[in-house]
């Protein structure tokens, strides 16, 4: 998927926190820190390891495609991937009212650590809590 395809499928994923653009993807891609797992063009994971932990930056998972165990896969591709990268704990952040991202993180072993109390900016203007999550990897 090219940085343009990611954000028109972000796009269609997000509105709350507001999607990336194709240049935000664009830069993630350059790091070499970065790396992106591909569910052919229905979903996508990025990542991102660096001294011994691996953070999941974004998520995507199509409207048409939800509920077919692709983010659950993606997921899991992700803590593998994050080992390989000698990394020994895994985190994210997640908007407190995705409710179903957060129970796909609960059931990946993941476990809330924290809150950032009006961390994501809603289109009408109101602030939502970001709840920070993160699993040992050993």
């Amino acid at each position: 998927m090219t940085p343009a395809d990611l954000a028109a499928l972000h796009a269609r994923c997000f509105s709350s926190p507001p999607p990336w653009s194709e240049a935000a993807f664009a830069a993630f891609l350059s790091d070499p820190l970065a790396f992106l797992l591909v569910e052919g063009d229905a979903g996508f994971l990025l990542g991102r390891a660096v001294a011994g932990e691996a953070e999941l930056l974004t998520l995507a998972v199509a409207p048409e495609a939800r509920r077919r165990g692709l983010g659950r896969k993606l997921v899991a591709r992700f803590l593998y991937q994050a080992r390989l990268r000698s990394a020994a704990l895994a985190f994210l952040e997640v908007a407190e009212d995705n409710a179903a991202a957060r129970a796909l993180y609960t059931g990946q072993g993941f476990a809330e650590s924290g809150r950032r109390p009006g961390y994501y900016a809603r289109p009408d203007g109101s602030r939502l809590a970001a709840i920070m999550m993160q699993r040992a990897l050993a």
